[in-house]
């Protein structure tokens, strides 16, 4: 047994042997033999030249030959000789070449139509005895002895005879060149891989104290990284690198600054390119890209490829979007399938891909052997949050009694480039107030701006103002009263954005389930604005219209999704947001869309029913926090809970704090969010009503 597990081991020591790296299926004589009756590919172009050349040389024979001369009698000679037209001649035996000094007619012997006449060659006879000598030099005519008809020199022929055919073919051979980069990408560089290359050495490099909030995930790719360092103690146990790792979640988690991170820990080249460059209007540049890409990739190996956005080009085949096997997009993936295999070796290439939809790719390739490694890179929780910030603060100038935990707890639901954003506003606005450093203030507003908007300078009568006011202290107090609401963190009457007013809300910690109480709950509160203008004017307004999204949102997942139903029972009817069929067939009988209807209708009326109770039963806290608003327009979280008159740290809210709010829970992992409810407003335009959703 000892020596048949041996045996297949190469007899050279791993210490000794060839490079780890090597690039396999590219031998010295891995070259394409002609078949039956071809001639080589070189042979071909010889030829090709030579013809090239000939015509060449025959079309500046001709450009290179001098201008024809007519020929004329004797007599016309002397003549044009009395007259004084001779402007030169040249005469060898007893011939005479010329040109007159001006173009004369001459009618040769038996045509009928003269001609124009500036070069001319006659022939003196020998029996002439007109002293043509003399004649020629008392009207000083020039008499030469040289051709004027003779060639151009030797090198003017070989120039104009060979040099237009070598520089075309020349700039022909280095486009082509220059486009392939040997790797048969075609002219023009449409086959050519655009692929972004980051050398470890250039430049200060990406590393993993960059990246904050996904400690699990790095340490799924450390491993790769230590491979890539280390290849030896890997090698010598038979293990072999993952081929592929395929980096999923929402956008702006970091994965592309993961990937980054990879490369740069490991100190190896880094090759980036998004899906979609991949794909031309010109069929076979796609797949002709991969191959250049792979092929640039082993030459530098060890190194790392990510495909950004891979679904672009990732989606699983022979759908209704496909169009044959002559797809381009399918070439494409073809090509990215048997690059990936291993037919034609990629030791010492990882690729790492990323996606925001994981669910809609080819089954192809997330099998083992292309992308071994499927990891899901999530929102951060709140000590990733306070991890993130301090990485994007290290280079802001921050104040000391900033509170960045504190920030942390304010941002549920945002991502790593959410945060950095975050960061980056708070500093402009701290640079535009003249402040030093960024102060505790610059972030809450910033927070703000980010949150509810931009602040709008339009002046509010004093109705709609006492209208906003009363709406948004619906909200803040049925969150108040609402048993596992989020905390009221600021009310404010000002108009930001396209809202006339806004309730901001958020949790004080992180929870992924979410229970029936608290989803009617969140309805519950979202219903306040409108309650509390019944309430109070006994009449509505269109200023409910977000909320009333919002709910029926909620509601409608709440039967459809979640099962939280008597009447429709445990199942899922309803396809994801966003996944619904253009054409809605979504296999949900008519009866069963009726009873949703009439189970979300219920939901809500129980909902609202509730609302106005609470309100009714707290009238005098609702005016008091009202008329607070109304003189101060904004009120922070001590300040509105002092205002309704109730203990923030024995509301029922705070109570029942278990429970974490989200505007509408995501499809697999909800994250906890700020929800944010506000006024709407609504503006008549060219005589056309239009609802701004805010």
């Amino acid at each position: 047994m000892r020596s048949k597990q041996t045996s297949g081991r190469a007899d050279t020591p791993p210490e000794v042997s060839a490079p780890p790296w090597r690039v396999e299926g590219h031998p010295d004589g891995d070259r394409r033999r002609p078949g039956p009756g071809k001639r080589p590919a070189w042979q071909r172009f010889g030829w090709m030249l030579l013809a090239l050349l000939a015509l060449n040389w025959v079309i500046s024979s001709f450009l290179l030959a001098p201008a024809p001369r007519t020929t004329v009698s004797y007599t016309f000679f002397l003549t044009q000789v009395d007259a004084g037209n001779i402007a030169e001649i040249t005469s060898t035996s007893e011939a005479i070449d010329g040109t007159f000094k001006a173009r004369t007619s001459y009618t040769p012997t038996g045509a009928k139509k003269a001609e124009r006449v500036e070069r001319f060659t006659t022939q003196r006879p020998s029996f002439a005895e007109d002293n043509l000598f003399a004649k020629l030099q008392s009207t000083n005519v020039p008499v030469n002895a040289n051709n004027p008809d003779r060639r151009a020199p030797v090198w003017q022929q070989v120039l104009l005879g060979f040099g237009p055919t070598i520089l075309l073919v020349g700039l022909l051979i280095w486009f082509m060149r220059r486009g392939s980069a040997g790797s048969g990408a075609g002219i023009g560089g449409f086959g050519k891989s655009r692929a972004k290359l980051y050398q470890p050495e250039r430049g200060a490099r990406t590393c993993f104290d960059d990246v904050a909030g996904i400690e699990e995930v790095e340490q799924e790719v450390t491993e790769i990284v230590d491979f890539l360092r280390e290849p030896g103690k890997y090698r010598m146990l038979g293990a072999q690198i993952p081929h592929g790792v395929l980096l999923s979640g929402p956008p702006g988690t970091g994965k592309t600054l993961l990937a980054r991170a990879v490369a740069g820990e490991a100190e190896v080249p880094f090759f980036s390119m998004s899906a979609s460059e991949f794909i031309e209007m010109i069929v076979g540049v796609g797949a002709s890209r991969v191959r250049d890409l792979f092929e640039q990739a082993k030459k530098v190996a060890p190194s790392i490829i990510f495909i950004d956005e891979l679904d672009a080009i990732g989606r699983a085949r022979g759908g209704s979007q496909s169009l044959g096997g002559s797809d381009e997009r399918e070439q494409t993936l073809n090509q990215i399938l048997t690059e990936m295999d291993g037919f034609t070796g990629s030791e010492g290439v990882v690729v790492l891909a990323a996606t925001n939809r994981p669910e809609v790719l080819d089954a192809a390739l997330l099998r083992p052997g292309r992308f071994d490694r499927r990891v899901t890179v999530s929102p951060p929780d709140l000590n990733g949050r306070s991890a993130i910030l301090r990485v994007h603060t290290r280079g802001v100038p921050v104040a000391p009694g900033v509170d960045l935990e504190s920030l942390a707890s304010a941002t549920p639901g945002m991502v790593g480039a959410d945060l950095k954003n975050l960061v980056n506003e708070a500093a402009l606005l701290a640079a535009r107030r003249g402040h030093t450093v960024v102060q505790n203030n610059d972030f809450t507003d910033a927070l703000e701006k980010i949150m509810l908007g931009t602040v709008r300078g339009i002046m509010l009568t004093g109705e709609e103002k006492e209208r906003t006011a009363f709406h948004e202290s619906g909200h803040a107090l049925l969150g108040m009263l609402t048993p596992g609401a989020d905390p009221v963190r600021k009310i404010s009457i000002i108009p930001r954005g396209q809202a006339l007013g806004v309730t901001f809300q958020s949790p004080s910690a992180d929870r992924y389930g979410y229970s029936a109480g608290y989803l009617r709950g969140r309805i519950i509160g979202a219903l306040g604005g409108r309650a509390a203008e019944e309430v109070v004017y006994g009449d509505m307004t269109t200023g409910a219209e977000s909320d009333l999204d919002q709910v029926s949102t909620i509601a409608r997942q709440m039967v459809g999704r979640w099962g939280m139903s008597d009447a429709i029972g445990p199942v899922s009817v309803l396809p994801p947001p966003g996944s619904e069929s253009p054409f809605g067939l979504d296999g949900v009988a008519p009866a069963t869309k009726e009873l949703i209807d009439r189970e979300v209708r219920r939901i809500v009326d129980e909902c609202y029913t509730a609302a106005l109770q609470l309100l009714r039963e707290h009238r005098e806290q609702l005016n008091r926090l009202a008329g607070r608003l109304l003189e101060a327009e904004t009120l922070d979280e001590a300040d509105a809970y002092a205002a309704a008159g109730i203990d923030r740290e024995q509301a029922p809210g705070v109570v029942a704090r278990g429970e974490v709010p989200a505007l509408v829970p995501a499809l697999h992992d909800a994250q906890p969010a700020a929800s944010v409810t506000a006024r709407t407003a609504i503006t008549d335009s060219d005589a056309d009503q239009r609802a701004e959703r805010i």
